[in-house]
């Protein structure tokens, strides 16, 4: 059972995915449930993708001791401990604290990240990766789709129930604490062991490693436009992924669709959960036919222009939840799809002898790409307003366009019988 990919990918993504969308996702509902202004919601919870920005600095480390396997499990363990002490924060309201548990839960998060993706790439082949690349998209988008859809409607369930919103994001973080200890467990049966006959590098040697890995990354041919690639074909989702969920659940008259806290979980966890599946795996089966060259427009204006539902429900505020359910479904379906490109483009330019941790810097500037934009996104929606400010995302959907004319890609990488 463990040599089956499908044994592993699944859940080692879902795990991944999971401590992710917590930090960067969840924490802006729940502190905007606790009355956090959008400003300073953006600020703050923007720069807690700093972790995933700087895990370079110890990626090599994970590249060269240990073993993958070890650091995913012990990440796993780590996890599941700060996210419980996280749980029991919440009721002091004291944002500094759950904000440095927040950053615990993150670098151990990243930490677990490089693993995952290094472990990927040494159990699968080159065709396998290109098979699975739409699973572990659709299963870490999944996750993120639990945080904000399944978590989210939990809490807001038991605010209604408890009238104590404190108390039920508590118990619902204790929820994903008891979760990454299941993950932990499973992995411990489940996983394979890839390098097990690989011998590990020590002291001077390890270190020379680390070196070495770093500065061969910066000497990969058309390095300089694969960082631009990876900093703005994810612009405008960038700038509005951290007032979604603000815009759900604002009032009408501040410009938002006065959406309850589970409701607005609802949109996510329901037809949301659909169409990304149905977009991560054709994104994956069309990848593996085709090819990333051939597949690459496609996906790039399949991730852009969906952003717009955003704009016409902030210019039309629909009434109906099935119209809100339909917009969000489009975006997902959209997104599922052209996210694939992006991972798939991010293990193609990894390639090679440090593959784990020249993908780990590769998320570096994936992370750096959704942080900057996120660090002002409150404030040019609070000058903006919300139709002024997804006018502007719509804009910002050229960025995309121009980074996806600049980058080349072997024609015949992923295709299952290359030429």
């Amino acid at each position: 059972m463990h040599n089956s990919p499908w044994a592993w990918v699944p859940s080692l993504y879902f795990a991944e995915g999971l401590p992710y969308v917590i930090v960067n996702v969840l924490s802006v509902t729940l502190f905007k449930r606790l009355g956090m202004p959008n400003a300073e919601l953006a600020l703050y919870t923007s720069l807690l993708y700093l972790p995933w920005v700087v895990k370079p600095l110890w990626s090599p480390a994970v590249d060269v001791l240990r073993t993958k396997r070890w650091w995913i499990l012990s990440m796993q363990a780590l996890l599941a401990a700060a996210l419980l002490f996280l749980a029991l924060s919440v009721p002091s309201r004291c944002y500094a604290l759950m904000l440095t548990l927040f950053w615990l839960t993150a670098f151990a998060s990243a930490t677990h990240d490089i693993a995952a993706d290094g472990f990927y790439m040494l159990a699968l082949d080159a065709h396998a990766q290109s098979l699975f690349v739409g699973i572990r998209s659709t299963f870490y988008r999944i996750s993120t789709v639990f945080g904000q859809g399944v978590l989210v409607v939990m809490a807001g369930v038991l605010e209604t129930r408890l009238g104590n919103i404190p108390r039920a994001w508590e118990m619902t973080l204790l929820g994903c604490s008891v979760l990454l200890f299941v993950f932990f467990v499973w992995h411990r049966l489940s996983l394979p062991a890839p390098e097990a006959a690989v011998a590990r590098a020590t002291g001077n040697a390890a270190l020379k490693d680390i070196g070495r890995s770093v500065v061969s990354f910066f000497r990969k041919p058309g390095v300089g436009v694969a960082m631009l690639f990876l900093l703005l074909f994810r612009l405008p989702e960038a700038l509005s992924v951290k007032m979604l969920t603000p815009f759900l659940l604002d009032p009408p008259e501040a410009g938002g669709l006065g959406l309850s806290t589970a409701d607005s979980g609802l949109v996510y966890g329901t037809v949301g959960v659909i169409a990304l599946t149905a977009g991560g795996i054709l994104g994956g089966l069309a990848a593996a036919r085709f090819g990333l060259r051939q597949c690459l427009w496609p996906m790039a204006l399949s991730l852009a222009l969906p952003c717009s539902v955003y704009l016409y429900m902030a210019l039309c505020q629909p009434a109906s939840l099935w119209v809100v359910y339909l917009c969000v479904a489009a975006d997902q379906l959209g997104y599922g799809f052209g996210f694939t490109a992006y991972m798939l483009y991010m293990i193609y330019f990894s390639d090679g002898e440090f593959k784990t941790s020249h993908y780990a810097l590769c998320t570096a500037f994936m992370a750096l790409s959704m942080m900057l934009p996120g660090m002002v996104a409150g404030y040019l929606q609070e000058k903006l307003g919300y139709t002024g400010f997804f006018s502007l995302v719509m804009v910002l959907c050229l960025a995309t366009v121009a980074v996806t004319f600049m980058i080349k890609v072997n024609p015949e990488y992923g295709k299952k019988n290359p030429r």
